[in-house]
């Protein structure tokens, strides 16, 4: 079914913003686990070994919302891994164990292994067992290894793992450089030619969404605007904050490591609620401020004194709660939407189809509605040279694939300078 996608409308806004600078830290090392292919021992029917390296760091060890790993019924010697389609040196891990309390509880013991290519060779260190946390191995020195296994050995129960980071130095020079695949050279400069051709006001223009997660030091806000009569319980609320921002990582995850990026992780956070009537939403605690009936093109509105779009220069003096309730984005879910839509403001996409993909790992339309929030254009009526389907070109691929990775680190090459770095 061919989607229906809009174009980003990058806005003619002249008001140049004063950002304060968050101190820059040292240079992340890279998490190699979001790279790799999962594979398990053995899996509950009810779980998935894809958990493992999804990149979403679990509320505790009885996550309830995000993907899991688990072996239940299954006890005694179990392992789940990471592969590599290439050798990997890697000089610590962290490994978050799932603990329910009932079925699946924290090993009675467990190390890491590599493959050697010929066998799995233990990997020397203390193996703490903690929960509601990660835990972490220090390698006496680096390892180079194409598989990285977590061998378990159960205890009073089933095991189970909720995350496993991989870290590896960054490479010399504090990635730093800018080096896509000599393939995409030129195709990424026809992209950005035509980028500077079609919009005049590319460098004056200070929303896109690099410019947000800068302004907050390496974080963005969200608020939802629940444009549909439907109900939402607690545990949806919760479920859809998780899918949101698996999806933002996506993005984020790509800049880790890469040509000065000054984060390691970009957390989301949804801060808000605007609906038409406070019944629909099926909680009372006070977790995020709930707007109601602020109509706006026909749909709630979240707080405007307190969204970025509304106040380019940061401040947010009328803001119900200050500034640390202000929402950069907004996610637009509305009944009925075909396609999608997405901006410097948010993204909008069918509530229909955003709860019916709570749990899938590519969500494409809003993965291609949030490269626009950070400038990515779309492809109707042209192709770069030598390349075939990618995200932005809507319809032809359902993932973020290594074309649209370059454009994403493109746009940071050439506003970086902005940020001071």
């Amino acid at each position: 079914m061919k989607v229906r996608m809009r174009r980003l409308a990058i806005l003619p806004i002249l008001l140049i913003c004063g950002f304060l600078l968050p101190i820059r830290p040292a240079l992340a090392d890279t998490n190699v686990a979001r790279n790799a292919t999962p594979s398990a021992s053995y899996t509950s029917s009810w779980e998935s070994v894809a958990a493992i390296n999804d990149g979403i760091d679990p509320p505790s060890s009885n996550d309830t919302v995000n993907r899991r790993w688990g072996t239940w019924p299954n006890t005694g010697a179990q392992w789940a891994e990471l592969t590599w389609t290439s050798a990997q040196t890697i000089k610590s891990a962290d490994v978050y164990f799932f603990d329910d309390g009932g079925g699946v509880r924290v090993p009675a013991s467990w190390k890491l292994q590599r493959w050697t290519g010929s066998a799995y060779a233990d990997i020397p260190g203390s193996y703490p067992i903690a929960v509601n946390a990660y835990n972490k191995v220090t390698f006496a020195s680096a390892v180079s290894t194409t598989r990285l296994r977590v061998a378990l050995q159960s205890g009073q129960a089933s095991v189970g793992l909720l995350e496993v980071k991989a870290w590896a130095a960054d490479p010399p020079g504090g990635g730093t450089s800018w080096t896509p695949p000599a393939n995409l050279v030129t195709p990424l400069n026809e992209v950005w030619q035509h980028v500077e051709s079609t919009y005049p006001n590319l460098y004056g223009f200070r929303n896109y969404g690099w410019d947000q997660v800068m302004a907050n030091g390496g974080s963005i806000n969200y608020c939802v605007r629940w444009d549909t009569s439907a109900s939402v319980t607690a545990a949806q609320r919760d479920q859809i904050h998780a899918t949101l921002a698996r999806q933002f990582k996506k993005w984020m995850d790509l800049m880790v490591g890469h040509n000065g990026w000054p984060y390691s992780s970009v957390p989301v956070k949804v801060v808000g609620w605007a609906v038409r009537d406070r019944a629909q939403l099926q909680w009372s605690d006070n977790s995020v401020d709930v707007y109601v009936n602020n109509i706006r093109e026909n749909a709630p509105q979240c707080s405007e004194p307190c969204g970025r779009f509304f106040n380019q220069s940061g401040n947010y003096p009328n803001c119900p709660g200050g500034a640390s309730h202000h929402y950069d984005m907004s996610l637009w879910l509305t009944a009925g939407f075909g396609g999608g839509a997405g901006g410097d403001w948010g993204q909008r996409i069918g509530s229909e189809y955003y709860m019916s993909n709570l749990n899938t790992d590519n969500v494409h339309i809003l993965l291609h509605e949030m490269g626009h929030s950070f400038g990515l254009d779309d492809f109707y009526d042209w192709t770069p040279t030598g390349v075939g389907g990618f995200l932005m070109k809507a319809g032809s691929a359902a993932q973020i694939t290594d074309f649209d990775a370059w454009m994403f680190r493109d746009w940071w090459r050439h506003l970086k300078s902005r940020y001071g770095l």
